[in-house]
C-alpha cells in the first residue's frame, strides 16, 4: 500500500526524497520504497520521519 501521505506531507514541507533521507539518516531509495509501500520502516525511522515532517504517527502511518 503506497503511503500517499508521507509523500504529500514531505513535499508540503518542500523536502526531497533525498533531503528527508539525510535528515533522518537514511537513503534516498529507502524514502522511495517506503512512499512506494515496498518497505515497513522500523518505528524508530517512522519516528524519525514523523519529527522531520512535523507530524504525528497517525498523521503519515495510519492505515484507515
Amino acid at each position: 500500500m503506497k503511503n500517499k501521505k508521507m509523500k504529500i506531507a514531505r513535499a508540503e514541507s518542500d523536502l526531497s526524497q533525498e533531503k528527508l533521507a539525510a535528515i533522518v539518516g537514511v537513503t534516498r531509495q529507502t524514502i522511495n520504497l517506503i512512499e512506494a509501500g515496498n518497505y515497513n520502516p522500523s518505528l524508530k525511522l517512522c519516528t524519525a520521519i514523523c519529527k522531520a515532517l512535523n507530524k504525528t504517527l497517525d498523521d503519515l502511518f495510519w492505515e484507515e
